[in-house]
């Protein structure tokens, strides 16, 4: 008898599937690359202080995360144990999204930074109420792993198409919104407020897109004492804990300095000529008859219009560009992985980053060419490693089923998902912490040590803790043929059950 839960996927259910983290990435990218750029320049609270809300509330993940998988585990509705919660937390995510970028005028500091605090804290909490049970589907809508990668594929083609819109259009629609400043807070609100309205509607698409197939073994008993030794015990989990944690604190620090990097350290003039060579400035006769491309341009703010600065455009197109050729590295993850492994493919892809990362720091200001260079190389090669992480995470919830004869999916990924987020808290809060001791305000952000300092973030501390990423992937277990192994022992044990 064969395994029911082998199938192959349709596009349509790995399409439907994608739009989830479509969703999620939207607030994602938004804390990756501009907490600095809100909450320091826009908002006003300081560097330091930015930094400690996002650890602290990130490490209350601790708690949540787990929490929240041991719930989706234990959930009986007809809709399936994971499924149901993208529909029960659409609009809260949406609406704590525009929240968290729409801080109240006239508020005095303590009451700004509490705002800040409250309303970041609620979105977390609602993140994983969503993203928990989002990402434990990869695990059960198939067991077949080739098809896993396939998914986590789709899944993050659609990610990378949300953060080419954040990362591209954030700050010229934010300087649109906000009559001509990247500080005015009225273009924050409004522009999340527009991504929060899609995200709502990507979580519907993805509800009524999936199926879940992979159940628990049958009799196995709810313990979640036996969750937690078991998930201590599972060599590979703990590697791609320690792994996504270092990835994630470099994702966050550099997400945090590139901006600095890019409007203040890269000179003026030298991007300038860059979007000037990519037709992206305008003159005098461009203002007065407009064409209709120079139109379509300037309803996103992606024109250079006289006597403006050219850093939010540049800006804008160096992370186009990374996201671009992020979305090849997606693309050939699973025909790479399915000749040479996920682990192979995984550990030389985020070696190469590492290395690319680092290379930052010979960059000079004028040496503009050499950032789009170095940005190419960076995004190609980690771009694999975004779709095979998830999928390697539910081999890891296989080979606990594998040795353990059970099945815990929710709180093995939930772990994960807390990794990521403590990631991104520690990163964060890293960042914080060297843009205070560097001496980073509103007001110093161009003097030379601080750029110095921001040059040091975004090339040898982010291409570090790239590299202690790598050194966890040595000790993950699960090469290629032992996921043939274990996929194959699986089978015939869920045959044999019937």
């Amino acid at each position: 008898m064969s395994d029911p839960t082998n199938v192959k996927l349709s596009f349509r259910e790995k399409a439907g599937y994608s739009f989830g983290d479509a969703s999620a990435n939207f607030v994602f990218q938004m804390f990756i690359f501009f907490p600095t750029a809100f909450y320091v320049d826009s908002i006003g609270i300081s560097a330091a202080a930015m930094g400690a809300m996002l650890l602290w509330v990130r490490l209350s993940d601790a708690i949540t995360d787990p929490i929240m998988g041991v719930i989706a585990d234990r959930t009986t509705h007809r809709w399936g144990k994971f499924r149901p919660w993208l529909l029960w937390s659409a609009i809260p995510f949406a609406l704590m999204f525009w929240a968290a970028f729409s801080v109240p005028t006239g508020l005095e500091d303590s009451s700004k930074l509490w705002y800040v605090i409250i309303t970041y804290t609620v979105l977390m909490m609602v993140y994983t109420v969503n993203n928990v049970p989002y990402a434990s589907l990869n695990g059960v809508m198939t067991s077949n792993s080739s098809e896993r990668t396939a998914l986590s594929s789709y899944r993050f083609v659609a990610a990378m198409a949300a953060t080419f819109i954040v990362q591209g259009f954030t700050l010229p629609l934010v300087t649109k919104f906000g009559n001509g400043s990247v500080n005015d807070p009225k273009g924050w609100s409004v522009t999340v407020g527009i991504y929060a309205l899609i995200s709502v509607v990507c979580f519907v698409v993805t509800f009524f897109s999936v199926k879940e197939r992979v159940q628990p073994p049958a009799g196995q008993k709810a313990d979640i004492k036996k969750d937690f030794k078991e998930v201590l015990r599972n060599r590979p989990w703990l590697a791609m804990f320690g792994m996504t944690l270092f990835v994630f604190i470099t994702l966050a620090l550099r997400g945090n300095a590139n901006y600095v990097f890019v409007t203040r350290y890269l000179s003026s003039d030298a991007l300038l000529t860059f979007v000037e060579g990519l037709g992206l400035t305008a003159t005098a006769a461009d203002l007065l008859n407009p064409s209709i491309g120079f139109k379509a341009l300037d309803l996103f703010g992606m024109v250079v219009k006289p006597g403006a600065s050219p850093s939010v455009v540049g800006f804008s197109v160096l992370s186009m560009i990374g996201t671009l050729f992020t979305i090849i590295g997606v693309l050939i993850a699973k025909p790479l992985a399915d000749r040479f492994g996920k682990k192979a493919v995984f550990t030389i892809g985020l070696a190469l980053a590492a290395l690319f990362q680092s290379l930052h720091y010979i960059v000079a200001p004028e040496d503009v060419s050499l950032v789009v260079a170095l940005t190419i190389l960076t995004s190609f090669s980690y771009g694999p490693t975004i779709p095979l992480l998830w999928a390697m995470i539910a081999d890891t919830a296989d080979y606990s089923e594998w040795k353990n004869h059970r099945r815990s999916t929710g709180f093995v990924f939930s772990g994960v998902v807390f990794a990521l987020k403590a990631g991104l808290g520690f990163g964060g809060a890293i960042a914080g912490g060297l843009l205070s001791m560097y001496g980073y305000t509103s007001e110093t952000a161009n003097d030379p040590a601080v750029l110095d300092g921001v040059r040091t973030m975004v090339s040898l501390h982010s291409g570090g803790c790239f590299f202690i990423g790598v050194i966890f992937m040595l000790f993950y277990p699960i090469t290629k043929n032992v996921a043939t192994e274990m996929s194959d022992a699986l089978a015939a044990r869920r045959s044999a059950a019937g």
